[in-house]
């Protein structure tokens, strides 16, 4: 027997929980509108995250609700609204970028680049507008795990205008010197040139800016935390306890200086051969699990120790655009959804609404 009675509708709607913002649709305010039209319902829902790929899986469950609550045919139409968020206080909010993420790892090693590269199409891959900012001015590695070569074009001989590929906005000093040449810069310069970078890149109405960071503590990571808006941080470890001991180093600077942690990845979390699929944990178990529980934060996601992304990386063809139907492209959306979800439910930053004042003598 149906039931097309809108407050059957809003009930089951709004007690949906969805695994990305592990909290209500109700709770969400997703629930944008509700049309009743004979024995047809239309829905629209407007998700506070990117979510293009899963939008199909979201739709199937919400349907399934429905119809074992009496609502036969129901139409879910899905869309996104991605708005910015709240950064450290007295921090100038950058032109055109609605949310920065930074992506930082304690220790070197552990596939961070690897990660941020990844997220970064994840992201894009789920409808939103992304940049990627390679702020390792020692080892920049985004050129070419983005396939990205040549330098930027300036239309004004004073900013530059992104390196784009795969949908992707990009800037990193690799693109302004050769691959080989070492960079014997003092601590300011580098800081300096990080700066730059960032607030002489023309980006274009920007989503998230990912954020690359070198591993440790040191300058760049301070003028992050002094200087650039961010809105929130993803650590990536791997299970190993050394590199869990330094991970934990940088989740507590970003906590010292109220910057939101996103969540924990957890990479090369377990090896399968591909020769006799024998799984092993190479450099430990539940060691990422173990510490976002310790410091109250989100295991975004756990990710394989797998050549081929290592290989698809090196070679500028990240696993999320060379195989996005694998298990690997499949986390790293889920790490990319879980991570915009948690940054969604943060505060709001409304200063782009407020008109400017300004006070004129007559």
């Amino acid at each position: 027997m149906s039931d097309l009675s809108r407050e059957n509708i809003e009930q089951v709607l709004n007690a949906f929980e969805d695994p990305n913002l592990q909290t209500t649709l109700g709770a969400a305010k997703a629930v944008s509108d509700i049309q009743i039209n004979d024995d047809t319902v239309t829905v629209s829902l407007t998700m506070p995250y990117p979510c293009a790929v899963y939008a199909s899986s979201l739709r199937e469950d919400l349907q399934e609700k429905l119809a074992a609550a009496g609502v036969p045919k129901a139409n879910i139409e899905i869309s996104q609204n991605i708005t910015a968020h709240s950064v450290q206080h007295g921090v100038k909010r950058l032109k055109n970028v609605k949310n920065i993420i930074a992506v930082a790892s304690g220790k070197g090693g552990v596939g961070k680049s690897t990660t941020s590269v990844n997220l970064a199409l994840a992201l894009a891959a789920e409808g939103a507008t992304v940049g990627l900012l390679d702020a390792d001015i020692y080892g920049p590695s985004q050129p070419r795990m983005m396939g990205l070569s040549g330098q930027p074009e300036s239309e004004d001989g004073k900013t530059l205008q992104p390196m784009e590929n795969y949908g992707v906005q990009t800037m990193s000093i690799g693109f302004l010197i050769d691959e080989e040449t070492p960079m014997i810069w003092r601590g300011p310069m580098v800081t300096q040139a990080l700066e730059q970078l960032l607030n002489d890149t023309q980006w274009r109405d920007l989503d998230y800016l990912l954020i690359d960071l070198p591993p440790g503590t040191g300058d760049t990571q301070l003028t992050l935390a002094q200087k650039v808006p961010v809105s929130g941080a993803i650590i990536v470890t791997t299970p190993q306890d050394i590199a869990l001991l330094d991970a934990r180093k940088g989740l507590k600077m970003f906590e010292k200086v109220d910057i939101p942690i996103l969540g924990i990845v957890e990479n090369m979390s377990t090896h399968i051969c591909s020769n006799c699929s024998h799984e092993e944990h190479i450099f430990g178990e539940g060691g990422g699990q173990a510490m976002a529980s310790e410091a109250g934060v989100n295991l975004l996601g756990s990710l394989p120790l797998e050549l081929r992304i290592r290989q698809q990386a090196d070679s500028g063809n990240p696993t999320v655009v060379a195989e996005p139907d694998c298990r690997a492209s499949e986390i790293y959306r889920e790490i990319a959804r879980k991570a915009a979800a948690r940054l969604a439910r943060q505060a709001k930053d409304y200063s782009a609404s407020f008109p400017n004042i300004v006070i004129q003598s007559t």
